[in-house]
């Protein structure tokens, strides 16, 4: 075996080049902070980059060909999917070999059993890249934070989204189908952006964080999802005139009863910190005991960002590999705790609703009557004039149990002043 750490990198698209290139053109000074050479010695890939130099570099058309090289110890799945990524991260843990990956999905879906791989092998499985581009925040939580219990998190961590909402926001009255095309145009979205608007892509990375921060075995299949593509401009308007801004958020926090684990649009005091990342940028907020409330902001996507968590990784793995600690597989906590995810109607949020009511004497006070008879109070509310016999009311309650919330708008919406469909957004502050 070659001096020095070998990596071979499966995958030559966007972060996959991205990591060619930080590695090999910051290869002097990666390799005076870890004290030995750090070289790219294998590139599986189905077709050349045009932004990458390939010349001296062994190359193969079959990301296959990297399992087990001889010459490769870190192994970096950057090909995305579950389906051939998962059969390469098997076979490199299985040959011996440590993996550093970008990919959530596969983490969050097949997390344990290949961590569980990685152990009885005596390897490391690494994926800071997996979560919010270029933002460490999973360094910051194992690391900066280890001495802390973690109360809570919540982040902006799907930029296409942010994006959206961000644009929706502004002066030109422009809607849901209208921004999404840009996104589109831009190359923030997909084709198909289901992944990314119906909040799927954050889903996974909240899986994760959830884990890392709570001990929770990886529950992807437990988490409350819900997208973006129902909220109006009307929606804005209003949290705006109300003092919110409205961000599509994951949130997981600790509760007595178990860990909170969600993801949807929110309604976010617009003094808060987190309020005020916009366009496709990401931002994660940590709350803790120790250091209180922490905000991580930068890239969550791009070929560089996210490569230099990649890098990162590998890093960390060339400083580990001899060490005691060379296989503890830092970052993954999933199991170590019996908390249970609590489902999306045993949480708790304060909520904003907008309906539209009859314009005739005694509406108001029959809608504060039904609220009050599920113990719902009104912190704030606007009542637009009326326009052909209907008013639009548009309200903030306190924080109260989401089956609570449940039972009002089903007697909201089977009363005889309502008219229309009503519609609902959890508020959540974190100060």
């Amino acid at each position: 075996m070659a001096e020095g750490l070998g990596v071979g990198i499966c995958g030559l698209g966007t972060v996959g080049s991205g990591t060619f290139n930080l590695l090999f053109g910051n290869r002097a000074e990666i390799e005076s902070k870890v004290g030995t050479p750090v070289e790219v010695r294998l590139v599986g890939c189905r077709r050349d980059h045009p932004d990458c130099d390939l010349a001296g570099t062994r190359v193969t058309r079959d990301i296959f060909d990297v399992v087990g090289d001889s010459e490769v110890d870190v192994v970096c799945e950057l090909i995305g999917g579950t389906d051939a990524a998962l059969e390469l991260v098997r076979g490199a843990l299985d040959a011996g070999q440590h993996v550093v990956t970008a990919n959530k999905a596969l983490i969050a879906e097949h997390g344990a059993a290949l961590f569980e791989l990685a152990a009885e092998k005596g390897v490391q499985l690494r994926f800071e890249a997996a979560i919010a581009g270029g933002i460490p925040i999973v360094k910051a939580v194992r690391e900066g934070l280890s001495g802390n219990r973690i109360e809570g998190i919540a982040g902006i961590i799907n930029g296409t989204s942010n994006f959206i909402l961000t644009e929706m926001s502004g002066l030109g009255n422009r809607g849901f189908d209208e921004v999404l095309a840009e996104a589109q145009e831009l190359g923030y979205a997909e084709a198909d952006p289901t992944f990314d608007v119906e909040g799927i892509d954050a889903a996974h990375k909240l899986t994760i964080l959830s884990s890392i921060a709570f001990g929770v075995p990886l529950a992807f299949e437990h988490i409350y999802t819900e997208g973006i593509s129902a909220v109006t401009v009307d929606d804005i308007r209003y949290a705006q005139e109300l003092g919110y801004r409205l961000k599509h958020l994951g949130i997981t926090r600790r509760r007595e009863s178990g860990v909170e684990l969600r993801v949807h649009p929110t309604l976010v005091p617009e003094t808060e910190l987190i309020a005020k990342v916009d366009g496709v940028m990401n931002a994660v907020l940590v709350s803790s005991d120790a250091a209180g409330t922490t905000l991580y902001y930068g890239a969550g996507a791009g070929s560089l960002p996210t490569a230099s968590s990649v890098v990162a990784d590998v890093i960390d793995v060339a400083r580990s590999v001899g060490a005691t600690h060379a296989v503890s597989n830092l970052g993954f906590a999933g199991g170590t705790s019996d908390a249970r995810v609590l489902p999306i109607d045993e949480t708790r949020s304060a909520f904003y609703l907008k309906l539209t009511v009859e314009d005739r004497p005694g509406v108001m006070a029959s809608l504060s009557t039904t609220l009050s008879e599920h113990d719902i109070s009104i912190e704030s509310l606007i009542q637009k004039d009326a326009s052909g016999g209907q008013v639009p009311i548009v309200l903030i309650t306190n924080e109260v149990q989401e089956s609570q919330f449940d039972a009002a708008v089903r007697a909201i919406e089977s009363a005889d002043y309502t008219q229309g469909e009503v519609t609902r957004i959890r508020v959540v502050a974190f100060n």
